[in-house]
């Protein structure tokens, strides 16, 4: 199958939706399909307004239509909701094609951290982008329920997976030698340094031990001078933030607004249990209906971080090894539309 997949999210940006369609495009090539990736990469960019480090398609529709000309592909999968986005589903509209979409983000709400846009309106523009959606793949139930709530149609359920080898278990905390002579217990963040990580909640933690940030992002500079005593590492490789995992004795996420979190499984993955709010993403990621598996969800993080400590890693593991790309990717294909009505998948 010739599979188009749009995406304003791509390298050289490092984040979960980023790793998340790596992993994606990787498996869907493993089964001989055709997948075709139109990014930002391919296009004249600027910087996104108040999201450092995001660069976003200038006037994408010109050459954006040609590729898609070019390859004339069976079916066309929209990611994201930014400038290729909506390019991609105006030749979409405008050639009578069908199509699917994702909701990776909730940007609704980064949009009212960052340039204080309501919610309501937030949520109306993304409802019409997704309106002519022939399926909007969403990560959880919890966000699959939401969004139908406020009136999106066509809702698939899609999860993610993570990469067990890339990612190893190890059954006590390992010495990473950076964080060598360090307190502990470790507790670690990883992720964007930004308005929708909620990482304050994270910094403002009363706890025992060193915190740990991997990540860079708009808030860092200033947070790093407010918190001197926290231990910054940036942006690391990947299999050097596999050894980073490895080294902490939890992983603290303090988000509310992820529709998933991927970097929870990458931290279980190799043995270390999660601290995290019982809000959509860490309650299916560590499976709250059956008392939570892997971690610890509390409504106060102090005390989640607290339990986590108690959390065998071969659980946290165990936790993880639910979820492979191999299912992911088979899911994803099973939930995309032919493009053309006589096209045959």
């Amino acid at each position: 199958m010739k599979i188009a997949l749009v995406t304003d999210a791509w390298l050289p940006q490092v984040n979960g939706v980023v790793t998340t369609l790596l992993e994606l495009v990787r498996d869907l090539e493993s089964r001989q399909h055709q997948v075709l990736v139109i990014h930002p990469g391919q296009f004249k960019t600027k910087p996104c307004p108040g999201y450092a480090g995001i660069d976003l398609a200038q006037r994408p529709r010109e050459l954006l239509s040609r590729q898609l000309d070019d390859f004339v592909p069976d079916a066309i999968h929209v990611a994201t909701e930014g400038p290729l986005g909506w390019a991609a589903r105006g030749y979409c509209r405008r050639n009578k094609l069908q199509f699917t979409t994702a909701f990776h983000t909730k940007f609704p709400e980064i949009l009212n951290s960052a340039l204080r846009v309501p919610l309501w309106l937030g949520y109306a523009l993304f409802r019409y982008f997704h309106k002519y959606s022939a399926g909007i793949m969403v990560p959880t139930q919890g966000v699959l329920e939401m969004l139908r709530a406020r009136g999106f149609k066509n809702l698939r359920g899609w999860t993610h997976g993570v990469d067990t080898d890339l990612f190893r278990f190890h059954g006590s905390a390992r010495i990473y030698p950076p964080l060598d002579k360090i307190e502990r217990p470790v507790s670690l963040f990883v992720g964007r340094v930004s308005y929708e990580k909620n990482i304050k909640a994270f910094l403002e933690m009363d706890t025992p031990g060193t915190k740990v940030v991997c990540g860079v992002g708009p808030l860092e500079e200033s947070l790093k001078s407010r918190y001197p005593g926290v231990r910054w590492l940036g942006l690391l490789p990947r299999d050097e933030l596999a050894m980073v995992y490895a080294a902490a004795d939890v992983f603290v996420f303090p988000s509310r607004s992820e529709t998933f979190g991927l970097v929870m499984l990458e931290a279980m993955a190799c043995g270390t249990p999660v601290a995290a709010y019982p809000v959509d993403g860490p309650l299916e990621v560590l499976n709250a209906s059956e008392g939570a598996k892997g971690g610890v969800l509390h409504e106060d993080l102090k005390q989640a971080f607290a339990d986590a400590l108690q959390v065998p890693r071969w659980q946290a593991r165990e936790r993880a090894m639910d979820f492979s790309w191999a299912a992911a990717g088979k899911l994803f294909q099973a939930h995309l539309v032919p493009a053309r009505s006589s096209s045959s998948s």
